[in-house]
């Protein structure tokens, strides 16, 4: 009986970290709550693949203002609109918008692969970037950013990936300025986004 018990302490310190990565260590309410009440400091590095297969960290968008998402391609419905409003947002800023990088880094490293994300972000604007890794890549992103997200098993072995969603803003130095709650729309996006790329 010990060693069943043994056995069965192994396989889960096995299994635990793997479990970890495809979800966050905290739960949905604690995360939103940092972000929204800004408790706790948000940001920080990431190194990440692009959707061309390039190597990317966080170093490497300095200088620019960077709109930074996390969702997933096989979202239905939250994360194509707020990836369509922040591209329209782009369009609206015109030339000033060059001064703005749009990210899009995935919760669903399994799925999403650079070259699924290289079909999947030119729907939403020429300029976004999408960002993949391995699941422990994601999951520390997605942790310095306090977003939630969790794998939720469907029929069979398909799943989908409930998440947080909203749109952080950081600024040029790489320092953390705020965020957009989900369904904010381009006209409130724009207007917010002149203040920080205007001449």
């Amino acid at each position: 009986m010990l060693r069943l018990l043994a056995l069965a302490a192994l396989m889960l310190i096995g299994i635990a970290p793997l479990f970890a990565q495809t979800q966050s260590a905290r739960s949905a309410a604690d995360l939103m709550d940092a972000v929204m009440w800004n408790r706790e400091p948000i940001g920080g590095p990431f190194a990440l693949i692009d959707h061309n297969g390039k190597p990317r960290t966080n170093e490497d968008f300095r200088g620019k203002i960077m709109l930074i998402y996390f969702g997933f391609t096989y979202c239905p419905d939250v994360c194509p609109t707020d990836l369509q409003n922040i591209g329209l947002a782009l369009d609206e800023l015109g030339e000033a918008a060059g001064k703005i990088q749009p990210l899009f880094i995935t919760l669903d490293p399994a799925r999403d692969t650079p070259e699924h994300l290289k079909d999947y972000v030119p729907m939403f604007h020429p300029r976004l970037i999408g960002l993949t890794g391995d699941a422990a890549a994601i999951h520390s992103a997605a942790a310095a950013y306090r977003a939630y997200y969790a794998q939720v098993p469907l029929k069979g072995d398909d799943y989908t990936v409930d998440h947080s969603s909203f749109i952080y803003l950081v600024g040029a130095d790489g320092k953390y300025l705020g965020f957009f709650p989900p369904g904010t729309p381009p006209d409130r996006l724009t207007e917010a986004l002149r203040r920080y790329v205007a001449p």
